[in-house]
């Protein structure tokens, strides 16, 4: 689909219109199907807020994909496992969770009916006496909506992320963390003053790689300096490798040469789903780098971005720096900064494995405890 922002009319426009005006974010469609005015622009941005999606009015990929799928409910079309062309939906998000309650591994409820969600439906359908053809048509719907859960309110697929890393233990030492420069290739990001988000991003990997190698961890980077994988690819990635976690590093940019400071995003719908280890990640990235650095500290947030959605492991993205505003760039184009950087991401990563047990005041931790610790561990 081509990507529809205010001033585009055509039957694109009428179809983003009429979804809009399903959801009730605009009047209903009557005659003339209208063009991409500003109320549409207002509604866009209303729905993507609504989803944690990047909230600037236009309809790319994404959030056609997400409107798209809010017009599905569980039973409205059957669902099964296609490898060609996975199905999206708010239906089957329902029944990702539905399963979930029932007792049986879905997976993280992402939207996506894959192989493990078809597993989970094919157990289901085994143990309660269905037909088990992993499709969930109207006697599954039935069956699904008639049990009482088993699990409910402890959001039981994260418990299982933090039991995950309970069990892998407080060193690094055998971690597999993914490292994510954003852009990269001819896709430089936000470019100001010569300075492209995509080189600062590839920089960071690099020294973030080093220092958790020296420490004992698999430290593996998404892309080479010269290409740019699209987020569904990178999140293939981490999730072929068998990642513990995955980090996607950016900067930002903004109209305005005021905007500045640090934000991290995880996974989380913004209703309640969220992933519990990398919402915990994403506070301890935050925490350390505003201490560390003295950047503003825009706090973490949850967000359904294919980067955070599709990644299988705990992920979070952190935006470093606004590249519009003069002294984040500054601080941005030093080398030292980068080293400063690199060392408090590490120093997160370490905290979330240490869960509370022999850690020190968030700033102060740094880089040679890290590696004392380790070393004292391996003795």
């Amino acid at each position: 689909m081509r990507v529809l922002r205010r001033g585009d009319a055509g039957p694109d426009v009428a179809e983003i219109r009429s979804m809009l005006a399903a959801l009730e974010l605009l009047p209903p469609v009557n005659g003339s199907p209208g063009s991409f005015d500003a109320a549409v622009e207002q509604a866009v941005r209303a729905f993507q807020q609504r989803r944690g999606l990047i909230t600037d009015g236009i309809v790319g990929p994404a959030t056609y994909r997400a409107l798209r799928g809010s017009s599905y409910h569980l039973g409205s079309r059957p669902l099964a496992y296609l490898i060609s062309a996975p199905v999206h939906g708010d239906d089957v998000f329902a029944l990702q969770e539905r399963l979930t309650e029932l007792g049986f591994d879905a997976g993280r409820p992402d939207g996506v009916f894959g192989p493990q969600t078809e597993q989970a439906l094919r157990t289901f359908q085994r143990d309660y006496g269905l037909v088990v053809d992993g499709i969930c048509g109207g006697g599954t719907v039935r069956a699904l909506r008639q049990l009482s859960p088993r699990a409910r309110g402890g959001r039981p697929v994260f418990l299982r992320e933090q039991e995950q890393v309970r069990r892998s233990g407080p060193r690094l030492r055998g971690k597999r963390i993914v490292i994510d420069p954003g852009h990269g290739g001819q896709d430089g990001g936000v470019t100001v003053g010569g300075l492209r988000e995509a080189d600062i991003a590839w920089d960071l990997a690099r020294r973030l790689e080093g220092r958790m190698k020296a420490t004992g961890m698999e430290a593996l980077i998404s892309r080479g300096p010269d290409h740019s994988p699209a987020e569904a690819d990178r999140a293939a990635f981490a999730n072929d490798a068998g990642a513990d976690l995955f980090l996607s590093l950016h900067s930002d940019q903004n109209q305005s040469p005021y905007a500045q400071g640090v934000a991290s995003f995880h996974y989380g719908t913004g209703n309640g789903t969220s992933s519990t280890v990398g919402e915990l990640l994403a506070g301890f990235i935050q925490r350390e780098l505003a201490a560390r650095t003295g950047m503003l500290d825009c706090r973490a947030h949850p967000k359904t971005w294919e980067i955070l959605r599709l990644t299988r492991c705990p992920a979070v993205r952190v935006e470093i720096g606004y590249l519009t505003n003069p002294d984040d760039r500054r601080r941005m184009s030093e080398p030292a900064f980068r080293d400063v950087v690199a060392e408090g991401i590490l120093i997160a990563v370490k905290r979330l494995y240490l869960l509370g047990e022999g850690d020190q005041p968030t700033g102060t931790f740094t880089f040679a405890d890290v590696l004392a610790y380790e070393l004292a561990k391996a003795d």
